[in-house]
């Protein structure tokens, strides 16, 4: 059995609880202890030491960062494979990944900040939205050409392409930014979500999401911490958020992660 440190809303995460299953891999899932505040322990540290999901135990080995425990799966669960068969198409795919995991993560999580930990409020609050609409809008016309006729990412079949997307396109429709049902994209994620390892990680995304009402409060009071990752700092920076990022370091509610012991 292999585990996995993971939280039901992280996409990095997601990207291997519909890679693994796609290649027959039974995963232990486990979401760590104090995973936010700043007090997280034991085997999952050890595992990544920037106490961030995801985190892949298998053994002896301790693997983390998605993409990297991607191509550690990939590399020893070869079939059936998650990457295309051309170096050209595995280049393209990785790029798209690349896109999803730092410009799209960046606007979803962003939306989370507003919606789950009430970063901004009122006007604010919408004018910040907008803008993330509109960021999510550009990003999905860019990934329906990257599509173009095909019914994957990956050309004839489902693979790192397409599990490196649907987190996010879903994680967009959750904030009111699905792609339209008619379009290529939607047709593609309706394809995509009946899959069902995608199924099973975009319902487990959807029932956390209840537990997030309270997150708000934990954060006033001092127990959780945001972690900022460059992107996410751009994020903010370039979307209004600079009042929100100075207010948080004041309030010492945010954290940046490179802590190493």
């Amino acid at each position: 059995m292999v585990t996995l440190y993971e939280h039901p809303l992280s996409p990095y995460a997601q990207k291997v609880k519909i890679s693994a299953p796609e290649k027959g891999i039974a995963l232990d899932l486990k979401t760590p202890d104090g995973i936010g505040a700043g007090s997280a322990r034991g085997e999952f540290i050890a595992a990544n030491p920037r106490a961030e999901v995801p985190a892949l135990i298998d053994g002896e080995t301790y693997v983390f960062d998605s993409t990297i425990i991607l191509e550690y799966i990939e590399d020893n669960w070869p079939e059936p494979p998650m990457l295309p068969a051309s170096p050209a198409e595995r280049a393209k795919v990785r790029m798209i990944e690349e896109v999803c995991d730092t410009h799209y993560e960046a606007i979803n999580w962003g939306l989370g900040e507003i919606t789950w930990f009430r970063r901004a409020t009122g006007s604010k609050a919408r004018e910040m939205q907008e803008l993330a609409a509109q960021q999510t809008a550009k990003i999905q016309n860019w990934l329906t050409k990257q599509l173009g006729p095909h019914d994957w990412f990956n050309g004839k079949s489902f693979g790192w392409g397409d599990l490196s997307v649907v987190p996010y396109v879903n994680g967009s429709a959750g904030f009111g930014n699905a792609p339209d049902e008619c379009s290529p994209l939607g047709k593609w994620l309706a394809r995509a979500n009946a899959r069902p390892a995608v199924a099973q990680t975009a319902k487990e995304a959807v029932d956390s999401i209840a537990g997030m009402q309270v997150v708000a409060d934990v954060l006033e009071q001092g127990l959780f911490k945001r972690e900022y990752r460059d992107h996410r700092l751009e994020w903010m920076m370039k979307t209004e958020g600079v009042e929100i990022v100075l207010d948080g370091l004041e309030k010492n509610n945010i954290r940046f992660s490179y802590d190493f012991e």
